[in-house]
């Protein structure tokens, strides 16, 4: 059996860098409003490691810290960049969780769980089809939902 490898991650601006080993412990995509507001994004995607086996490797002095009042949850960023780095629950003392983002590499689990997806913003992607953007490459969109015409049977 092979031995454990280990998966690095940096912040956006390199200054913090963190080790898990993986393979990571689960991975899934975060719809809850909390982790939204964190990333600023529609959804957050999230790797679990066991605290363990994870270690800073560099710039841990440079980590803020922001606790939530109602969950207790503690959200990690980098002091100089502000990106997440860190997400740990109260009832999970041994667990970390880190941004999947912060890894180039793979990390031996992929994101096949979701977290309060009832909870995502009706301005989120729903998987609808995609058209490529005339004139501009690499850019798709989303084209709007027809209108359903109604027949005169149908007008009130």
């Amino acid at each position: 059996m092979k031995a454990p490898g280990i998966a690095r991650g940096r912040c956006a601006c390199g200054a913090v860098e963190v080790e898990i080993g993986v393979p990571a412990r689960w991975a899934w995509h975060d719809h809850s409003p909390a982790s939204r507001r964190a990333h600023g994004a529609a959804y957050a995607t999230y790797v679990g490691a066991y605290r363990s086996r994870f270690r800073f490797v560099s710039g841990e002095a440079l980590v803020s810290r922001y606790e939530e009042p109602a969950s207790g949850a503690v959200r990690s960023f980098c002091s100089r960049c502000g990106a997440p780095v860190a997400y740990q629950r109260k009832r999970a003392p041994e667990m970390i969780n880190l941004p999947r983002a912060l890894f180039e590499s793979g990390v031996g689990r992929e994101p096949r769980y979701h977290i309060a997806l009832h909870e995502s913003p009706e301005w989120a992607y729903d998987g609808g089809a995609l058209a490529p953007l005339k004139g501009y490459p690499g850019v798709v969109w989303q084209r709007p939902r027809k209108k359903k015409r109604l027949s005169l049977s149908e007008l009130p």
